[in-house]
Order: structure tokens, then sequence, then C-alpha cells
């Protein structure tokens, strides 16, 4: 069940939900955003049947949710959310492009592919520090030095930037500089890293597991949630098949699956899916064409020299296609490409912003 507050409800009003709700036994979580705030209600449903939980002051309206989900829902939220990374929007109005390396390996190299990205029109950077491996021999990443680098770029080029956080400890080393925070595929159900990624207030990438069904994806999404934080973006970045032609086979159908069933934004990773530069370009063509509201992807100044996945990374002479590509795929959707915004006001679902 969800208790939705009217547009202007005081901190009071809200504070006489929680209470009433924690009274009879139940949990309530409050997710402020910029415009409305939800109380979510959690526990035994008969608890609340009796309750005038549409006399209270400041309620506008309680709606019965089935699904297992409740924040995330769009029964809960039934207008999609932007998510606001910086003053880089992520929603359903405009396609969002995020690149930059897979990973950090020098300044140099991070300093080149993220120039690169800008001049193609991304909006938020990517790189990861932290790289979870298949391999333990594989390169792990620089760690904390790979952080400051990445944020030292990003600040010199004036855009934000999402990187990989990979164990709870990690967490507020990383929200510390990131602006965004990335959970993989490989950690998509590690239930103590998504409740701390949720609690550190920051926007949160996250990424569908190699074998999750959308379902499990989505009750990860509540996980963060839970904590608060609806500053979540959902991330199709290809799953495990029998075909092998492909790095993994990615799902277009999850896009509109998952925006049908949620109110938050849906992107994809062309880069880790298909895991060939080739199909990258034909791969975006699809997102966009099925509506997703955002593109990551790698970019890196020498591939062939890349110490993580350089055959998907995209090179320099890409990158006015991939800028061209985005625009006309975009405008063929009715939609645009995402700009920075300089008259973006943070708001704050729970501990910080989204709208």
């Amino acid at each position: 069940m969800v208790v939705v507050m009217r547009s202007g409800a005081t901190d009071t009003d809200v504070d006489k939900v929680v209470k009433a709700i924690s009274e009879v036994g139940g949990d309530a979580f409050v997710s402020r955003g910029k415009h409305q705030t939800i109380v979510g209600l959690v526990g035994d449903l008969t608890q609340f049947a009796e309750m005038p939980l549409h006399a209270f002051p400041g309620v506008e309206d309680v709606i019965r949710v089935s699904k297992p989900y409740k924040l995330v829902s769009n029964d809960a939220h039934p207008r999609p959310s932007t998510v606001w990374v910086g003053n880089s929007p992520i929603g359903r109005e405009t396609v969002t492009l995020i690149a930059g390396p897979c990973a950090v390996e020098t300044e140099q190299q991070t300093i080149d592919a993220c120039v690169m990205a800008k001049d193609a029109g991304a909006t938020i950077l990517r790189g990861g520090a932290y790289k979870p491996r298949t391999s333990p021999y594989a390169f792990q990443g620089l760690g904390e030095q790979g952080l400051d680098i990445l944020h030292g770029v990003s600040r010199d080029l004036g855009l934000p930037f999402v990187t990989e956080v990979v164990t709870p400890a990690d967490v507020e080393t990383v929200a510390a500089k990131a602006d965004m925070l990335q959970v993989g595929a490989r950690n998509m159900q590690n239930f103590q890293l998504l409740k701390e990624v949720g609690m550190a207030g920051k926007p949160v990438l996250l990424k569908r597991g190699l074998t999750a069904t959308i379902d499990e994806w989505i009750m990860a999404a509540e996980y963060i949630a839970h904590t608060g934080n609806l500053q979540v973006v959902l991330c199709e970045r290809g799953i495990r098949t029998y075909e092998p032609m492909t790095r993994n086979t990615l799902d277009v159908s999850a896009v509109p699956v998952a925006q049908s069933l949620t109110h938050l934004p849906v992107i994809i990773d062309p880069s880790h899916s298909g895991g060939k530069r080739e199909l990258v370009m034909p791969l975006i063509r699809a997102g966009i064409a099925v509506g997703a509201d955002g593109i990551i992807v790698d970019v890196h100044p020498r591939p062939e020299v890349a110490l993580c996945d350089g055959p998907q990374a995209l090179i320099k002479d890409d990158m006015l296609s991939l800028r061209d590509t985005v625009v006309r795929y975009a405008d063929a959707a009715g939609r645009s490409v995402a700009a920075p915004s300089i008259d973006h006001t943070v708001g704050a679902w729970g501990r910080s912003a989204t709208s």
C-alpha cells in the first residue's frame, strides 16, 4: 500500500502518517520527490484496512499495490521519474548518452577517452576504478587511485560521472567523489551492497544480472528504494543465452517491459551486450527505437592495448557516427538528446535528488 501526499504537504503531515502506521505495527518508508512525497507501507494489509488514511492532513490518495515491489512500481508513482545526475537528466523525455573508458588505466588514457565522450555529446562520464572480473588474474582496476583520476578528469571537463562500487566497504569512499554509483551485473543480488548504496543517497545505476529475470531485476531496485532512495536507473546490459556469437544477448524487450512496470528510467549497455565494436551502433539504434532512456558505451583511445574489454570499445573515428546516430534516432522517436541544465535545482528523494 502507498500513501500519496499532496503537493505542498508539510513534514508534519508526513510524520503523522508515519506515526500512525508505526502504532499499528507497520513500517513506513518515505520517499520525498521534487514535487510530491509518497509513503510506502509494509506489513499485513489488514492492519491498515480500518485506518482512515484518506482523512489525514496532506494525504491525496491511498493506493493498494498488488506487485511485490511497492516503491518502484508505477502503481505507486504513475508519472515516470527523471533521475538527475549532477545537472544531467535521465528520463522518458530525453535520450541520455553516458560514455567513457570501461576501466581507468592511466590519467592520459582517461583524459583522452572522456574528451572523446564529451565531444560525442555525452552528458555523463563513465569509468571503472574497481573492476570485478571473471578471472582473478585479470586487471582488477586501480581502486582509489583510479577513482581520483576519474574525479579530476570529470571536474576538468565539467561533467558528472558514474562508477561501479563492488563491496559495501567501498561505498562511503566511492560516494564521496562519484556523482552516481553503479551496481554491476554480478552484484545485482548482493543485497547488503544494494542497501549500502541506497543509504549513500546518490543516484544508482543498477545493471541487470546475467541470468536475472525482469522481476528479480526490479526487486533488486526495490531494495535500494526501501532505504528511501528512489534515484534508481535500470540498465539492460545483456543476458546470458545459448548463443556464442555475441558476448551476451541484449534483451531489447526488457526496456518497454520494465517501463510498463516501474516509473524508473531504463537504459541499455550495447558495449557489454554485443562485446564487439561493430555491434555497438546497431544495438544503439535498436535500443532507442524501443524507447530506451539512455545509452552507456565504452570508449578507448587505443583499444588494442586496453587492459579491459578493448574489443567492444569505440574509437575516435566512431564518435561522430555515435553522436549522429543518437540525435537522428532520438528525433525519430520524438525525443531530444539530453543536455545539461544550468537551471536545475536539486530536490530530494530520501537523502538526495530526483524529480
